[in-house]
């Protein structure tokens, strides 16, 4: 693979890119589908918390709004935490897009359908289910655990990551989870190119106020090691819940063979899937092109 300087803009059809949206978010464009996972670009948990200790007020401003968000092809769900399933993000995105399909874990789906819309074109998945929603588009549900392998009473996942792979082009989201024991044998068996992984990590004091942990930044670093590059997420959102931006730029020094970028909200990081002996990486600061 090789990735190129591109430009700054949500990019044309056959341009890969990733652009990150804050927390778990991002706009995936392959080349041949545009697809939105776990978007939150409202201020819904500010208000169900106000208040409180963990008032969940934003450190970063949405890059885009919902109303200037383009129509995707697809949108990914990993599970039911608000922050990655967001009624006011989701919400009216399915009124502007009424057919617009939303792939969630099928352990979620009285949720989605209340958050979404009771009539939502929702496509179910369970862990280690692979489904094509679009022509030459694979999904591949991995579980995760969000601290634990939760399950519903009918065994289906709670938390889920998703192998997104199309032609020559293949992205591993972790979704929220800590290590366990048979993720890394996952995630090689479907050969990311690119991790995109939590790293705000853990602690006694975020479990006790019943706040569920991610990858310390180092175990992200660890599962991606054997892949290409690694995107790092999940911080820079609530003060209680996140990891300095240093931190990941001095690991992302240390590194050898594993890339680690960390991205910016509002930064397009541009991908050429082209086979080549070099590869670089595009970061330029624009917000996405806005249709209807």
């Amino acid at each position: 693979m090789r990735i190129e300087r591109g430009a700054a803009e949500l990019p044309k059809a056959g341009k890969p890119s990733l652009y990150w949206l804050g927390q778990a978010g991002f706009w995936i464009e392959t080349g041949k589908h545009r697809i939105l996972i776990d978007p939150y670009l409202s201020d819904s948990l500010a208000k169900k918390y106000v208040g409180k200790k963990n008032d969940h007020v934003r450190m970063m401003a949405p890059p885009i709004t919902v109303a200037d968000l383009p129509r995707p092809d697809l949108v990914l769900v990993t599970h039911g935490h608000t922050d990655h399933l967001d009624p006011e993000t989701l919400g009216p995105l399915h009124e502007r897009f009424p057919d617009l399909p939303f792939v969630v874990p099928a352990a979620c789906e009285a949720l989605a359908r209340e958050r979404v819309g009771e009539d939502a074109k929702l496509i179910l998945i369970d862990a280690d289910e692979t489904i094509e929603p679009l022509s030459g588009l694979e999904i591949t549900a991995l579980p995760a655990a969000h601290e634990t392998l939760a399950r519903n009473d009918t065994g289906q996942h709670l938390f889920l990551g998703y192998g997104i792979a199309t032609g020559d082009l293949r992205i591993y989201h972790s979704g929220d989870s800590i290590p366990f024991d048979g993720l890394s044998e996952r995630v090689k068996a479907f050969a990311p190119d690119i991790c995109l992984l939590p790293v705000n990590g853990r602690d006694e004091r975020r479990a006790s106020e019943g706040i569920p942990g991610n990858f310390h930044l180092h175990e992200a670093i660890a599962l991606a090691a054997d892949y290409p590059f690694l995107v790092p997420h999940h911080f820079g959102m609530f003060a209680f819940n996140t990891i300095e931006p240093d931190v990941i730029d001095k690991a992302a020094a240390e590194q050898t063979s594993l890339r680690v970028i960390r991205p910016t909200p509002g930064e397009c990081l541009s991908i050429l899937t082209e086979k080549a002996s070099e590869e670089t990486w595009t970061r330029s600061t624009a917000a996405p092109t806005t249709t209807s």
